[in-house]
């Protein structure tokens, strides 16, 4: 969950012609399956996809992210680069500390990622919606790498390309250690 602080504003009230100071305002979000989806469902289009979103697209996002209740409207008009920057590092956030040794590259898939393909790969492993449609969405995406690797069946390596990596990790650890063999 990304707490995020708007900063308050000074307006004009009209019908009282005075001045009025608007505090900040705190908005939790939360960048995960749920958001996805409903982003998606009122677009109709993917939301992970390549494509650009516009101003208003990525706005839209954000305000579905939104978990607080009560806040004004007007909250949106009032976010600084600096909270769109600290938004961005969020839901590019990897959010978990595990990692793939991608030893070979993956091919590229055709394969569109939308919500309900993300919702029918949690079905084929088994794994119940409720808690894990509220992760965060890089860490949803990453167990469920792990489901598929786990159920896949291991590549047998070839006897020239186990040497070659032992051969690779032998010199690595020569000059960590500075030693000679």
């Amino acid at each position: 969950m990304l707490r995020l602080i708007v900063p308050g504003d000074e307006a004009y009230d009209e019908s009282t012609s005075e001045f009025v100071t608007v505090g900040d305002i705190i908005l939790d979000l939360e960048h995960s399956l749920v958001s996805v989806s409903k982003w998606e469902s009122k677009y109709k289009k993917p939301f992970l996809s390549e494509a650009k979103k516009t101003t208003e697209e990525t706005l839209d996002y954000i305000k579905l992210m939104v978990l607080t209740s009560d806040f004004p409207p007007e909250v949106f008009s009032r976010l600084t680069p600096d909270n769109l920057t600290e938004v961005n590092n969020y839901i590019q956030d990897p959010m978990t500390a595990t990692w793939f040794n991608e030893m070979k590259k993956a091919p590229k898939t055709s394969e569109t990622i939308t919500s309900e393909l993300i919702y029918f790969w949690l079905s084929t492993f088994s794994i119940p919606f409720e808690p894990v449609e509220r992760w965060h969405l890089n860490r949803l995406l990453t167990l469920v790498k792990i489901c598929s690797i786990k159920n896949s069946k291991p590549e047998k390596v070839d006897k020239a390309t186990a040497a070659e990596r032992r051969r690779e990790l032998n010199e690595r650890r020569r000059k960590e250690f500075n030693t000679r063999g």
